[in-house]
């Protein structure tokens, strides 16, 4: 469902991505892992078409970013540092638009199936600058699996979760991908990615180091893979 092959990133002389090349299969959940700067925002980037490569290439269900973008987007769904939901909206009045952008329709059962699953439905009608960023986070993953995307691209999904949060979108990244949902998530912590998630990949300075199942890797390789900086 996701392959990128020697993917290179340059930002004038800064080198963000080198040669990257990778596989993901449907259905499963990837953990990408570096250290701050390692180029793991950017290649979420690239693979969402949102960044344009250097070199190389990358595809989304056999689409190609560059060549097919539009296809591309209606078979991703992203969560990024940003939610990108409109704060002087309620939650169900951003539901009802992204909807409408993605023609979903089913739009009103799936928001209110979304808004249940993601326990807003009591706040569905409050605005969006009202809420906590947990609720937030929250939203923006309804918000992204709204129209029922093939792949889902989260960078960083946990930053300034709660742990009732964490475990609520724990469980809803699980279910999408046993639904066959292709979850590949940046994640900081090592323990949190062994846990959560089948297959890792680890950054250093752009370069692709580790592609491994998770439980072929100890806790303390990882760290130190995450925290070396060669």
């Amino acid at each position: 469902m996701i392959a990128c092959r020697d993917i290179r990133k340059t930002f004038g002389p800064l080198t963000a991505l080198e040669e990257v090349t990778f596989t993901i299969a449907q259905g499963e959940l990837v953990a990408l892992l570096g250290a701050n700067g390692a180029g793991k925002t950017t290649l979420l980037r690239v693979i969402a078409g949102l960044a344009r490569a250097s070199a190389g290439s990358a595809e989304v269900a056999g689409c190609d970013v560059r060549k097919a973008a539009q296809e591309v987007r209606r078979r991703i769904g992203v969560v990024s540092h940003q939610t990108f939901l409109y704060e002087d909206l309620s939650a169900v009045e951003n539901l009802r638009f992204y909807g409408r952008m993605y023609g979903v329709q089913d739009a009103p059962q799936r928001i209110d199936a979304l808004l249940e699953l993601m326990e807003l439905q009591r706040r569905r009608d409050d605005l969006v600058r009202t809420f906590s960023r947990g609720m937030q986070q929250r939203l923006a993953l309804a918000r992204a699996m709204l129209h029922r995307p093939e792949v889902l691209l989260l960078d960083e999904p946990f930053t300034g979760l709660d742990v009732h949060a964490t475990d609520l979108l724990t469980r809803f990244i699980a279910g999408a991908a046993a639904d066959q949902v292709t979850v590949l998530m940046t994640v900081h912590d090592p323990g949190y990615a062994l846990a959560h998630s089948q297959r890792l990949l680890v950054l250093q300075k752009g370069r692709l180091v580790l592609d491994a199942p998770a439980p072929q890797v100890a806790q303390s390789d990882l760290v130190q893979l995450i925290v070396e900086r060669p």
